[in-house]
């Protein structure tokens, strides 16, 4: 259905490291495919929550996790893939147009976005139902 769903990919971030520890930063494109606009992160996570389970009709995503490891699950309604998060210097960019759930939370696990637009609730498909029924007409 959807070429963009092939867009979901594993990236590297930087990671500078030296005695002191590591650093990993992201500045934007060219190793974002958009510019940033919204940065948030949720934590304190119980250990069977499931966050995201939306899609965006605009927004790109690149979500990493900064502490612990989770799991991500991305589809287009015809295909599914999933990812394992376990590392600060990697991150899963999520194009719009793609289902997207995150589940499997280790504890003290910290999952970060940062988001290619700001909080726009026109901008979700929160029923996985209407996803479909858009992806259905965009094919079309």
């Amino acid at each position: 259905m959807s070429s963009r769903f092939e867009q979901c990919r594993l990236l590297a971030i930087p990671r500078f490291t030296d005695q002191r520890g590591s650093l990993s930063a992201i500045d934007g494109p060219p190793i974002l495919p958009f510019e940033p606009k919204r940065f948030y992160y949720l934590y304190e996570l119980p250990t069977g929550a499931h966050r995201g389970c939306h899609a965006h009709k605009t927004e790109e995503e690149l979500i990493l996790a900064l502490a612990g490891s989770f799991k991500i699950a991305v589809t287009d309604g015809d295909s599914s893939k999933e990812f394992e998060l376990k590392s600060p210097d990697q991150g899963l960019y999520v194009p719009a147009l793609v289902w997207h759930e995150v589940y499997g939370f280790a504890p003290g696990s910290v999952c970060a976005v940062v988001a290619s637009e700001p909080y726009n609730p026109a901008d979700y498909y929160y029923s996985y139902e209407e996803f479909l029924h858009a992806q259905r007409e965009r094919a079309r």
